[in-house]
């Protein structure tokens, strides 16, 4: 991934926190047929241990786990809010008209070394922690043992845990720092009004950053 120095971020617990608050990711892989990429949620852990360990699950069927062998090299991309830059929010564009448009975003790749276990204790504990994570915010959060045993037993047969021991992490936050902070603060709240808070949040955060 190209990345300028003005949008360069190398702090661990930015990207760990980006990582966390986008689990989603997409896993890019190299197999006997070619790249391939397969989009999941992840679980990161150990963050205090160099990079960090995720983990993940497949389904049985998805081929991804008997294509790749355990110390393969992977890519996980995390990617947060991003959003359209219009020049017109731009308060030098109106004085200077030499503007032009771009797309701001937030962006973490999780390169590391895989490991597959096809064992029950490993999916049982992803499984077990994503319910955890996610289903927190819900008035009567579900959880394994709402179903019966055979049944979460059954499902967990149908699944493979990936993980993956990161070696390196590359963040690349987006957020106009090229630009004067007058005109960081105008597509900020250009954003802000068009309702897509997350990414002005971060660009004013990023305005307070470059004011020192």
């Amino acid at each position: 991934m190209y990345v300028p120095a003005h949008f360069e971020e190398s702090r661990p617990e930015a990207l760990h926190d980006l990582i966390e608050k986008n689990p989603f990711g997409t896993l890019i892989s190299q197999g006997p047929n070619g790249l391939d990429a397969n989009h999941v949620p992840f679980v990161l852990h150990n963050r205090e241990s160099n990079f960090g360990i995720l983990n993940a699950h497949v389904a049985r069927k998805n081929p991804i786990w008997q294509e790749l062998k355990n110390n393969d090299q992977v890519l996980a991309i995390f990617q947060a809010a991003n959003a359209y830059i219009s020049p017109n929010w731009y308060p030098s564009k109106q004085e200077q008209h030499n503007q032009v448009p771009t797309w701001n975003y937030m962006v973490v790749h999780a390169h590391g070394r895989v490991t597959i276990h096809d064992d029950e204790k490993f999916v049982r504990g992803v499984v077990a922690r994503l319910t955890r994570t996610h289903e927190a915010s819900q008035p009567k959060p579900w959880k394994m043992t709402d179903s019966s045993p055979d049944y979460i037993d059954a499902m967990l047969k149908n699944i493979v845990g990936i993980e993956i021991e990161i070696t390196r992490l590359v963040g690349k936050f987006k957020l106009s720092q090229n630009k004067v902070a007058r005109d960081m603060l105008g597509a900020a709240e250009g954003l802000k009004a068009t309702g897509e808070s997350e990414i002005s949040g971060a660009m004013l955060s990023a305005v307070k950053d470059k004011a020192g």
